[in-house]
């Protein structure tokens, strides 16, 4: 996907040092902050009297939800889907906020506070993901519905397919009120496109706010009675902003289909990368053997470098009713938060430390996961970028964590989430900087792992890097 040699967290990377292959950094780079700009036209031009209309469910008894599903299994399915009108919509028809007063309501703030006095990040994405449903059927249903119904009656339902990035661009700042907001900026036959913004509210001494976290994510929608895709309203962009966030809607799309046929479960990767894989594993592969047995000793607990393997933390839960969504299943964001807090977690353990979040890298919705069912929830440290004198961070940990659904009479597992975090540690001092580590792929398959965690940190380290510029 990307073959660039590593380079210093944070610093940009200059043009001629670029491969073809590489320029898509860059351009990806680029669309984030010209969608951050359009994003902002949009809102100004929408209509305030819909801004925090967002469509929720409609309260229903888990025994209700049970004989409803009872009722759909009986029932004969009819695999035509009910023809419906599809209404052209624009940009404004979708846009929809939530305001988290932090600055003003100590009680809210004291619900997101986090051990160190800071903002739960974990509990921001689990709204992000249910701003992003709301968008989505709001841009269904129209700018004016509050209430979902039951989804049988609707006839569809919305699911999210993937989270291409969260890019967290300034620190979370405890003391201002936080606006989440977003809408569809590009639609297929039954996809859309959503981008997000969170961003800091500021008061008129202050004067304006700035973009605290912008991401995109994608919704599929389905026939509640056949499960299959289901045409959604066309978008129809008027004004020059909405055009070109249509095609950078667009782009970005035919981007992640793009780099998911470059994957290194498809392809192998570049010849940059092997030779940089090489090196690394050349610089760390004596003492393998007698390592993986001393690794919790206190001789080993002082080496620079840890196996991949050795990296593994986990949790199972069991899913209850009280976090499903819509159509009955588990909700997304809470196992967006879930995941993340996991994640913090192993990213702390191994950096022994405090950590910043970052970005979230992706997120793949393969399945949804039964509500009554287990799930199995497996951290890694993929790979780790150690700062240099001078660089902000003086290391960057890309943590991966994956969802898995077992089945408790057969032991079988089916992976339904694959999540990215990137984590750093900020500089404080020379004292807390010591004892850092790298991680180390000891098998082929952690090799590939190793890489698409480069991928993710160089990209997000040139987003982040523009930011700064």
């Amino acid at each position: 996907m990307f073959t660039i040699k590593r380079l210093p967290v944070l610093k940009r990377l200059p043009l001629r040092s670029i491969s073809n292959v590489a320029k898509v950094v860059v351009e990806e780079n680029k669309d984030v902050n010209e969608m951050d700009r359009l994003l902002k036209v949009v809102r100004q031009k929408s209509d305030p009297t819909y801004h925090n209309v967002l469509p929720m469910r409609t309260p229903i008894l888990w025994s209700e939800a049970l004989l409803d599903q009872a009722r759909a299994t009986n029932a004969v399915s009819d695999s035509t889907p009910a023809s419906v009108e599809l209404t052209p919509r624009s940009m404004s028809d979708s846009y929809a906020e939530l305001i988290l007063p932090f600055g003003s309501s100590s009680q809210l703030l004291e619900q997101y506070t986090n051990a160190s006095g800071g903002i739960r990040t974990g509990k921001l994405m689990e709204h992000f993901d249910s701003l992003a449903g709301s968008i989505a059927y709001k841009h269904m249903l129209g700018p004016s519905v509050q209430t979902l119904g039951r989804i049988q009656e609707r006839g569809f339902y919305i699911v999210t397919a993937s989270v291409d990035r969260l890019d967290m661009l300034n620190p979370l700042n405890p003391r201002r009120d936080l606006r989440l907001s977003g809408h569809v900026i590009y639609t297929g036959r039954s996809s859309m496109e959503i981008a997000v913004k969170m961003e800091s509210v500021a008061s008129p001494e202050e004067g304006a706010g700035e973009t605290v976290l912008i991401g995109r994510f994608s919704m599929v929608c389905r026939d509640a009675r056949t499960n299959r895709a289901r045409e959604v309203h066309p978008l129809v962009p008027t004004t020059p902003e909405e055009k070109r966030l249509f095609a950078l809607g667009e782009q970005m799309k035919t981007r992640r289909l793009a780099s998911a046929s470059k994957s290194l479960d498809k392809v192998p990767p570049s010849s940059a990368e092997a030779a940089d894989l090489h090196a690394f594993w050349l610089k760390y592969r004596d003492g393998a053997q007698e390592y993986g047995a001393q690794l919790r000793s206190e001789k080993a607990s002082e080496d620079d470098h840890v196996w991949m393997g050795d990296t593994v933390l986990e949790k199972c839960l069991l899913m209850f009713p009280q976090e499903r969504n819509v159509h009955q299943k588990i909700f997304g964001g809470y196992l967006m938060r879930l995941a993340y807090e996991l994640g913090f977690t192993n990213a702390s353990l191994f950096t022994r430390g405090h950590v910043r979040f970052l970005s979230l890298d992706g997120i793949s919705f393969a399945r949804p996961v039964p509500i009554g069912s287990i799930l199995r929830l497996r951290s890694q440290i993929l790979h780790t970028q150690l700062g240099g004198e001078g660089d902000q961070y003086p290391i960057v940990v890309h943590v991966g964590v994956k969802a898995d659904v077992v089945d408790v009479r057969t032991g079988a597992e089916q992976t339904t989430n694959d999540f990215r975090f990137t984590w750093c540690q900020e500089r404080r001092n020379e004292a807390e900087s010591a004892g850092l580590r790298h991680v180390v792929p000891k098998t082929y398959k952690e090799a590939m792992l190793w890489l698409e965690g480069k991928r993710a940190l160089e990209l997000g380290a040139e987003i982040r890097g523009s930011r700064t510029k």
